[in-house]
């Protein structure tokens, strides 16, 4: 082979790996075969889902660690089992890649009636269906392109920080193209500069901050996927003004910092409402990220610093990448003009929970989620599914380097078990470059309830085979207690099967002894859990530990606590 030219499929691979991918997911098709056979090659670690829906979810995992994703399925039926992940990365701004390996195009110019096609010879179908969960597509299909279309949809991925979607038919993957591309990497190009824009902004901000005498600021998880985050910390820490998060957000921000006050609940609604500035960074407003709009700041208060434009009340200024004015906005900081803001907040480390009993039941009302803080440690990933571990996250007092995934927008029940998963690899890979942050040994955590646990269990089969270190604190809460909460709570439908939860390791092909030999615990009482929450085995053992939590099936965090009385007491007053 001519030294200056290599397969498509390996341009495709090595363009991953300078971007940052050092394992990609996804599920073996006979369209994507040939494809994978170059996955190693090009210097990628495999790992193989159990299925292309939670492959998807991985990838999306991964990428909020790593900066970018990615994932291969088959054509049709592999890649529409994915779609819904994809759809939820496309929501919560994840920069995901699909690939997807499609029938060779003979077959597709000549209208083929082959399988993992509707039998029609149309073969634009799924092309046409992902259109709307991904910001850019491609089919490659001429080799004289290929890398360039290759790398305009890569720099899609990252501009917008959103999934893209990638095709190659079987018959392109060894067609050879020219190395030449691999030697400039795709990067986003700096700004060029709207001098009038830029002024306009900076001016009518920095007004807003030297005459506000009671400003404080919201990091929403927008500022994540644009990596405005060293850029916030150190706003919030050179202002010194109260600062909150947004369930998104959480984890973003230094929280033992004394100005740094947790999430933004309705609780202390009337506390931001009387504020006169609200500098939001990486605003996500979605009902679920802001209790139902009820936290969401005031807009007539409100500084917002969206991905490439400034909103300053009703006032929009465009075409200002947030990284970019972020960068220019401290500069010109006069620090001597920054308002003072005294208030009376409780820094949440200063908030002492009440003693409980040991022979007690744990229950989330007697502060579960708050008291699980000190196990907690720098470099860990933290994760909680949609459902109770969702709300109760926000409870979470967070070291440095502290990562957290909590539902958001999508809320597709069962994606945090993948996305552990992803994001616990994507852990391994960064140590692995030593990129993070000088951390040698970490662990990802996982807390999830019975029902989300059933929709994608057999991912713990992943974890188990990589020898990934994961702890997985499992809800067995009876079946569906947030939708109980919601609706229903006595329905049938919010029921799911009692499984034996701890077996799931053994089944999965745990380990017997060994050093990655399965550890499972049940906490039931005060006592267990600070019996558990101690064991040197779950807090430096290797490979899976899993912790099952037994909790009745009306206990849930305060937020749904309201919603379940709520319908107890409209259900009364129906009597």
């Amino acid at each position: 082979m001519d030294p200056d030219t290599l397969p498509l499929a390996q341009y495709l691979f090595k363009r991953l790996r300078q971007l940052g991918v050092d394992s990609i997911f996804g599920v073996p098709g006979d369209y994507n075969l040939t494809l994978l056979d170059h996955v190693v090659p090009s210097g990628l670690n495999w790992v193989g889902n159990c299925n292309e829906l939670n492959a998807g979810y991985a990838a999306d995992g991964y990428s909020r660690i790593k900066g970018i994703g990615a994932l291969v399925t088959t054509f049709g039926v592999g890649e529409l089992s994915a779609v819904n992940a994809i759809a939820g990365a496309y929501a919560e701004r994840a920069p995901v890649v699909h690939i997807v390996g499609t029938p060779m195009r003979a077959s597709q110019e000549s209208r083929a009636m082959i399988h993992h096609t509707f039998i029609d010879g149309e073969y634009q179908r799924f092309d046409r269906m992902q259109e709307h969960v991904t910001v850019a597509q491609v089919s490659l299909s001429d080799h004289r392109t290929a890398p360039a279309e290759i790398d305009r949809i890569l720099l899609q991925c990252l501009l917008h920080s959103r999934p893209v979607r990638i095709t190659i038919p079987v018959d392109m993957v060894p067609v050879l193209v020219p190395t030449a591309g691999l030697a400039s990497k795709i990067e986003i190009p700096p700004p060029v500069r709207q001098p009038q824009v830029e002024e306009a902004a900076l001016t009518a901000v920095l007004e807003r901050i030297y005459n506000a005498k009671k400003p404080m600021i919201l990091v929403d998880g927008e500022t994540r996927a644009f990596g405005t985050v060293n850029e916030v910390n150190h706003f919030v820490k050179t202002t010194g003004w109260p600062t909150f998060t947004s369930g998104f957000g959480k984890g973003l921000v230094d929280e033992t910092l004394p100005n740094v006050y947790g999430v933004y609940r309705p609780a202390h609604k009337g506390f931001v409402d009387s504020c006169d500035l609200v500098l939001a960074f990486g605003p996500h407003f979605s009902n679920t990220n802001t209790y139902i709009f009820l936290v969401r700041p005031q807009d007539e208060t409100s500084v917002l610093l969206n991905p490439t434009s400034i909103q300053v009340n009703k006032d929009i200024y465009r075409d200002l990448p947030v990284k970019y004015f972020i960068q220019q906005l401290t500069q010109r900081l006069d620090t001597s003009k920054i308002p003072a803001h005294k208030h009376n907040l409780v820094h949440p480390s200063a908030q002492v929970l009440p003693e409980v009993p040991p022979t007690d039941l744990v229950t989330q009302t007697a502060g579960f989620w708050r008291r699980l803080s000190p196990f907690f440690r720098s470099g860990d990933i933290v994760l909680g599914e949609t459902g109770t571990p969702g709300y109760g996250a926000n409870d979470f007092l967070l070291p440095p380097q502290t990562r957290l995934f909590k539902p958001v927008t999508w809320l597709s029940i069962g994606y945090m078990l993948p996305a552990t998963l992803g994001a616990s690899y994507a852990q391994r890979d960064l140590i692995a470059r030593n990129e993070y942050h000088n951390i040698s040994a970490a662990r990802t955590i996982l807390f999830i309830g019975d029902g989300s646990f059933q929709m994608t269990v057999q991912e713990l089969s992943t974890i188990i085979h990589h020898k990934l270190d994961v702890i997985v604190f499992l809800i067995n809460n009876d079946g569906y207690t947030i939708e109980r909460c919601i609706h229903g709570r006595n329905q049938a439908y919010n029921d799911v099967a009692r499984w034996r939860y701890l077996k799931a390791p053994e089944l999965f092909g745990a380990d017997q002894e060994g050093e990655y030999a399965s550890r499972t615990w049940e906490i039931r009482t005060w006592a267990d859990c600070d019996a558990v929450l101690k064991d040197e085995q779950l807090v430096n053992g290797k490979g899976l530990r899993m912790v099952e939590v037994f909790m009745d099936k009306f206990d849930a965090p305060d937020v749904l606590m309201n919603l379940l009385n709520v319908q107890i007491a409209r259900d009364n007053a129906k009597k």
